[in-house]
């Protein structure tokens, strides 16, 4: 039967529009950086970087972990909008990791230079580490602040 309804035991997930603005802020903001990165390097500057990122195994551990780390950001934005609170955790982890590491590679303690910030001082690559995270800081304002936001994913 073609018009019959269907019934379903669950109740449906209505999530939060900050929520929601917020996973789909994760999947774009990765998207555009994908996209700029092979606009500014092009083919043949991206394969080459893939070709130097092999080189060696440190840099090929560097180049495999920002892989990982980009999937795992993917998989936190549709996590959070099925409403799971891990995925709204493992995403600030990330951005503490990849912070960490950015902080770290522009002080010169990190490998490669190629993943590090410029600046003259550490005052200066702290502006402009926080500026290049600004997007990330406000996904994260919004899936930990809100009282609608908090109140969803205790729910689920």
């Amino acid at each position: 039967m073609i018009f019959t309804r269907s019934h379903h035991n669950h109740a449906r997930l209505n999530v939060p529009t900050l929520v929601y603005i917020a996973a789909i802020a994760i999947i774009t903001t990765r998207c555009v950086d994908l996209l700029m990165v092979f606009n500014m390097l092009g083919l043949r500057g991206a394969m080459d970087f893939i070709h130097r990122s092999v080189q060696t195994w440190s840099l090929t551990l560097v180049f495999l972990s920002s892989l990982l780390l980009l999937c795992i950001e993917f998989r936190c934005a549709f996590a959070i909008i099925k409403g799971r609170n891990w995925g709204r955790w493992i995403y600030l982890l990330s951005q503490i990791a990849a912070s960490g590491y950015l902080w770290a590679a522009s002080l010169g303690w990190g490998y490669p230079e190629l993943f590090s910030i410029a600046g003259e001082t550490k005052r200066e690559i702290l502006h402009s580490l926080v500026m290049q995270k600004t997007p990330d800081i406000m996904i994260l304002v919004l899936l930990f602040l809100p009282v609608q936001s908090r109140r969803f994913f205790q729910l689920q």
